[in-house]
């Protein structure tokens, strides 16, 4: 029974919070006056580009780092802000080269999809109106945020630079700066002079062969671990537990290997740039390790559910089941997709609309199928009926011989089948009669009205005697008692109950007893009163008869 609960709880608590959800906004948004049109949202305004795309966050940190690692120092130097204050004395050109090889060594950028692409910048990070973090540096075993400033360029549009605060805590002598790494010590010189992508080859190298190695290491960490849990733990080899630990080894070896992969290019000195070009492909791998370890997790628990409920073949349960382990798989790939794609850069504000449209729309063109599948699923929660089965639903007897989830198919006394909606079923008025635990027993036996009561007293007592003795019927109550003098006979009325679920033997129990007592009425004196009808006659003598008048001759 803990599982039926536990059933009931995960089918009826999602639907009554939806429920509950468009009951409470209903009222709300009738009562929303229109909305005025000079209170309407202001559209946003469009800039002209800036020739070093300075305008959102994003472009300041891509066009730094692609200007610094061309060596382009003077480029560079026009995404640091020169504070007036310090214009006679900043150096931003030897400031853009410091920063530059602080940010190689011991500086990280968070990827470009965290990084905001909008003139306005992040509003909901803690900080200034004008201000965006956009990574971190290390000085001497001391972390700071690198922190992006917007201003405004002579034309009133918005630019985003280095801010003072970051600039200031660079040290300015690169030669202070340890710009020694693994990767530059042991990698060939030609390697190391000729550049892809504005980093030298030898660190894409390094980074693919890096990745594999972290892979390979991640693999062997979660195969020893498979290895030897079972000696820790015994129930590791059993299921569910074993299924809960196959789920977890293949989403864990991948973000365990972008966890490698991120920490060993760091700590070997890979270009920031390289580092960069891998930042969203580590995201989206960390995306798809948590997809999938939801979707095989729903695989385990379902097998489970699913097993446990074929053991007491509740099939519609099943079915119930197989339906929202699709529905969950399927709504996890659609956000899986949206949320790669929105780590891609892609705007997923207009497809998000797009599909909150079209299920609308959906929703309206299959109202009866969603219907019969709200009908099903509170029939399998409240369990008013099961397949096997014998009701009565509206005006239809027969047995349940399939509970869908759609309709519901009844095989009726004339072994017909009656399929029934299951919107339309969950709405019905439902007898069910296979949970009956005992079967009433309940004759009326209607005596002649000659009976005398020394006859009918006699009579009662042995009729209790019939039914306290026979070891089937309940003797709480066991009753008969002298109901009703009327125009059909004198009435004693039987009240019992048979310990017996079995329609069949309470037939062969109930003729028993029926025999039994109509030996006792007969011996009693008394006879059943047979049906009859009293018709009286009556003599009417009529008219006396006159005598007929005399007609003269003619």
């Amino acid at each position: 029974m803990r599982y039926k609960k536990r059933l009931n709880a995960f089918l009826i608590t999602p639907l009554l919070g939806v429920i509950l959800i468009i009951l409470a906004q209903a009222p709300v948004m009738a009562q929303l006056p229109p909305m005025p049109e000079d209170t309407a949202k202001p559209a946003r305004p469009v800039y002209p580009p800036d020739s070093l795309g300075r305008r959102t966050p994003r472009g300041t940190i891509d066009g730094f780092l692609k200007a610094s690692y061309e060596n382009d120092y003077r480029k560079a130097a026009l995404y640091v802000r020169r504070d007036p204050a310090l214009k006679k004395r900043q150096n931003t050109l030897a400031q853009a080269k410091a920063l530059q090889a602080l940010l190689e060594v011991n500086g990280r950028i968070y990827p470009y999809s965290w990084i905001s692409n909008e003139p306005e910048g992040k509003t909901d990070d803690n900080l200034g109106p004008n201000l965006d973090r956009i990574g971190a540096v290390t000085i001497e075993n001391e972390s700071f945020d690198l922190i992006l400033e917007s201003f405004k360029d002579k034309q009133g549009n918005p630019i985003w630079l280095f801010s003072t605060q970051t600039i200031e805590r660079i040290p300015l002598n690169v030669s202070d700066i340890e710009t020694s790494t693994l990767i530059s010590d042991i990698s060939p010189a030609f390697m190391q002079k000729n550049k892809w992508g504005g980093a030298p080859v030898s660190h894409w190298v390094a980074s693919i062969i890096l990745l594999i190695f972290a892979y390979l290491m991640a693999f062997g960490l979660a195969r020893l671990v498979i290895f030897l849990l079972p000696k820790f733990y015994k129930k590791a080899g059993e299921d569910p537990h074993a299924g809960v630990i196959r789920a977890f080894s293949l989403p864990v070896q991948l973000y365990l290997s972008t966890w490698l992969f991120m920490f060993l290019s760091r700590e070997a000195g890979i270009s920031l740039v390289v580092r960069q070009r891998f930042g969203n492909l580590n995201l989206i791998v960390g995306v798809v390790a948590v997809m999938l370890l939801i979707w095989q997790l729903i695989d385990v628990i379902g097998g489970v559910t699913e097993h446990r409920l074929k053991k007491h073949r509740n099939q519609a349960a099943v079915s119930a089941i197989l339906f929202f382990r699709r529905a969950i798989k399927t709504a996890l790939v659609v956000v899986g997709v949206i949320m790669i794609l929105d780590t891609l850069g892609f705007d997923v504000t207009t497809g998000i609309a797009a599909l909150g449209i079209g299920g609308i729309a959906l929703a309206l063109g299959t109202q009866k199928t969603v219907e019969n599948f709200v009908g099903s699923v509170t029939i399998i929660a409240d369990q008013p009926v099961r397949v096997g089965d014998f009701c009565k639903i509206g005006d239809i007897s027969g047995t349940i011989e399939r509970i869908g989830m759609r309709a519901t198919q009844v095989r009726t006394n004339d072994r017909t089948v009656v399929t029934i909606p299951n919107g339309e079923l969950s709405s019905l008025k439902i007898e069910n009669y296979a949970h009956r635990e005992r079967l009433w027993f309940h004759p009326i036996f209607n005596l002649r009205l000659e009976t005398t009561p020394d006859q009918i007293r006699q009579l009662i007592q042995d009729l209790r005697r019939v039914l306290l003795t026979h070891p089937r019927v309940n003797p709480s109550p066991a009753r008969v008692r002298f109901v009703e003098i009327g125009p059909g006979g004198l009435q004693i009325e039987v009240y019992a109950y048979v310990d017996t679920a079995d329609f069949d033997v309470f037939l062969e129990i109930q003729e028993e007893l029926l025999l039994k007592m109509m030996e006792v009425i007969t011996s009693s004196g008394t006879s059943l009163m047979l049906p009859s009808q009293t018709v009286y006659y009556a003599k009417d003598h009529g008219l006396p008869q006159q005598e007929s008048p005399i007609i003269p001759p003619q």
